[in-house]
């Protein structure tokens, strides 16, 4: 992901006034506080203006494919006079400020950046963002927002908004990554991955393997609060067509069907897709997924005779070498509970994903 970039003096000052000049991060604490949390540093009249408003409609937009109101972020804002010790080490935090802004908090930010820097902001009209890591605490994200005028910057978060919110989600999922296999994989599956489904996913310690098929593979973390479950399912890749919405949710329908029971003694409890509710739909689009063309499915399942339910996430791609066409997913079930995070959990393992092809590129 490519963002405009501002001179290295900026980044050089930050990193020696912040964080001693440790780039690494090794000699600061850890960041801390909950995934998905965003603090918003900037001044108190432009967080009740425009500006504050637009940067926190991007960031608190309501979380696609779940089956009630989450926001994408949970964004807290932050008074620049009163940022203390505690809220600098926080995981994600955005400065916002403006030149034509001159009040007190915007003067706190603006001493942040260098002379230099400052009269780039006023004779480049173009750059409106920086991204810097570990600058008050260990991994940590900084991001930096600024323009000459409030009206500028609003218009670049608006242009740039989905590559801003792509940006922190790829920083959680990487941090996702790092935490959940501390502890390692499940024993076993690797291998049945690889000699069986010529596939790669790394699943990690403390999930089940639950059904294994020559077509279909099943994996499970029941937990006091929620259950979590990632498949994988293959078939013969034929056409582009398969691509399209409603193969795919053909597809997956037929497979919970043929494996997925909330009660496996009984046969007429098997998952579905739903696509009853005009306000809930299942939503696809097409995306990059680790340098390969997939397309992602997301929205709500259910059994079919309605005593379960909760969100998915799937994705489809094709590994052109064997001639199959995969389909993995992540889905849950924590009735009442917020399921936000437990999706982007089940990202973070869905993302590690690779077809033979890329496997074998790895291994050189």
């Amino acid at each position: 992901m490519k963002y405009p970039l501002l001179l290295s003096v900026i980044v050089l000052f930050l990193v020696s006034a912040c964080a001693d000049g440790d780039k690494t991060g090794a000699n600061l604490p850890p960041a801390s506080g909950r995934s998905g949390d965003i603090f918003l540093i900037m001044d108190s009249a432009q967080w009740k203006g425009p500006l504050g408003n637009v940067i926190d409609s991007l960031f608190s937009a309501e979380m696609e494919g779940l089956p009630r109101k989450e926001s994408i972020f949970h964004m807290r804002w932050i008074d620049p006079r009163k940022l203390n010790f505690v809220l600098k080490q926080r995981r994600n935090l955005i400065f916002a400020v403006t030149l034509d802004q001159r009040s007190a908090g915007a003067g706190i930010i603006k001493r942040t950046f260098t002379p230099e820097s400052l009269e780039k902001i006023k004779t480049d009209p173009t750059l409106f963002s920086q991204n810097v890591k570990n600058v008050f605490a260990k991994n940590q994200e900084v991001l930096f927002l600024f323009s000459k005028t409030e009206k500028e910057l609003i218009q670049h978060i608006r242009t740039h908004g989905s590559k801003l919110i792509d940006y922190f989600n790829l920083r959680e999922r990487e941090r996702l990554t790092t935490s959940l296999y501390k502890s390692g994989q499940v024993k076993g599956v690797p291998q049945i991955l690889r000699k069986e489904f010529q596939c790669e996913m790394k699943i990690p310690f403390g999930y089940q393997l639950v059904q294994h098929e020559s077509d279909f593979l099943w994996l499970r973390q029941i937990n006091p609060r929620d259950d979590k479950d990632i498949f994988i399912a293959r078939k013969k890749y034929v056409s582009p067509d398969q691509f399209k919405k409603d193969s795919l949710i053909t597809f997956r329908d037929e497979v919970c069907k043929k494996y997925l029971f909330e009660d496996p003694e009984r046969l007429d409890t098997y998952l579905v897709t739903e696509t009853s509710i005009p306000f809930k739909p299942v939503l696809i689009r097409e995306i990059n997924f680790n340098k390969k063309f997939a397309v992602e499915m997301k929205g709500l399942w259910r059994t079919n005779n309605l005593t379960m339910g909760g969100p998915f996430l799937g994705y489809t791609m094709v590994d052109e070498p064997l001639g199959y066409l995969y389909y993995v997913e992540g889905f849950t079930f924590a009735p009442g509970k917020d399921q936000r995070e437990i999706m982007r959990e089940l990202e973070t393992i869905l993302y590690t994903f690779r077809t033979s092809n890329e496997i074998k590129v790895a291994a050189k």
